[in-house]
């Protein structure tokens, strides 16, 4: 009799860790598939509202740039043209409008007035920075703006000119053509890095506080994080010491391909998110630490190894009390 009792509490003690392991692996892959769908769910929703908030200052900017093509009279009613709506946004940091060269002959070859904030206080003035040291008809955005006739944000650049408008810069440009197709000027609209990452910085706040987004938490903290990445897989915008490159996946972001990524940010294992950001070259990616999807799966290990400590208690126990039933 004791050796059916050792045979039975084996019996027991393997189907049930067989059971154990099989639901264990079952909701590991469940967990993860939830990981996945709530987090390209989180990206989806952060890109769309990144898209809205880059989309509001567009039409801001083409409301400037509208105004200096009714006012091409003069170089003066140019500059007026512009001082006149900076109010529209106070995150923009200038506004220019590049001339093509000898456009306006009392002004020379170089005529780029640009409007823009000398410090916090949201205060405008106008500097000319058209000159042969700045001969703008050289840079990027003017000779792809000519070349491609169409409205588009820049790389991400840094200027520097030993004044206060020096700084990190992506550039939103248009071109403006006379009724024959001749380029008449290239205008901008300057935003900060700093600005973008501010405003990623309020995204996330509000994403980690939508209720859908975030219902079954599962006990994360959700602590992620949202940065904007160029096509090259520079990091253009992120939170403080936060920096992602994302070399590993520059053909995707190229391509404009959605994507998950495996990799290390300051020593620390996280997922990665990533996709296109409408109607522009960036992505956006969210940075999930793997400590914090581990959580659910260790929760689940403990509850499954009391049950199964448990489990074989209640057998030992009922083995037991058969033994002693037996002697009796």
């Amino acid at each position: 009799m004791k050796k059916i009792r050792i045979y039975v509490l084996l019996t027991v003690t393997v189907t049930m860790l067989i059971l154990l392991l099989l639901t264990f692996f079952a909701c590991q892959y469940s967990i993860r598939a939830e990981n996945h769908v709530r987090y390209v769910g989180i990206m989806n929703v952060i890109s769309e509202k990144i898209a809205k908030t880059i989309n509001g200052m567009e039409m801001n900017a083409m409301n400037v740039f509208d105004e200096v093509e009714k006012n091409m009279g003069s170089p003066e009613a140019v500059i007026d043209a512009l001082m006149s709506k900076t109010s529209l946004n106070p995150d923009v940091r200038g506004y220019f409008a590049a001339f093509e060269p000898d456009y306006f002959p009392q002004k020379g070859r170089w005529f780029e007035p640009y409007v823009h904030q000398t410090d916090s206080s949201n205060t405008f003035v106008m500097s000319q920075v058209g000159s042969a040291r700045h001969d703008y008809t050289k840079s990027d955005w003017y000779v792809r703006a000519k070349e491609e006739s169409t409205s588009f944000w820049s790389d991400p650049y840094y200027y520097y000119d030993g004044t206060s408008i020096s700084g990190h810069y992506c550039t939103f440009v248009e071109p403006i053509f006379d009724s024959n197709g001749q380029l008449i000027c290239v205008c901008g609209a300057d935003m900060t890095l700093e600005w973008l990452s501010k405003e990623l910085r309020q995204i996330d706040y509000r994403s980690k506080q939508n209720v859908l987004l975030n219902k079954y938490a599962i006990n994360k903290e959700l602590d992620y994080y949202t940065v904007v990445v160029n096509s090259d897989g520079s990091c253009i915008a992120h939170p403080e010491d936060k920096n992602v490159p994302m070399k590993e996946v520059v053909n995707d972001l190229k391509q404009r391909r959605s994507g998950m990524l495996e990799t290390t940010v300051n020593g620390e294992p996280v997922t990665i998110y990533y996709g296109p950001i409408n109607n522009i070259s960036w992505s956006v990616a969210v940075v999930v630490p793997q400590e914090d999807t581990l959580k659910p799966m260790l929760i689940l290990g403990l509850i499954l190894i009391t049950v199964a400590m448990l489990g074989l208690m209640v057998v030992w126990l009922v083995l037991r009390s058969a033994r002693y039933a037996e002697i009796s």
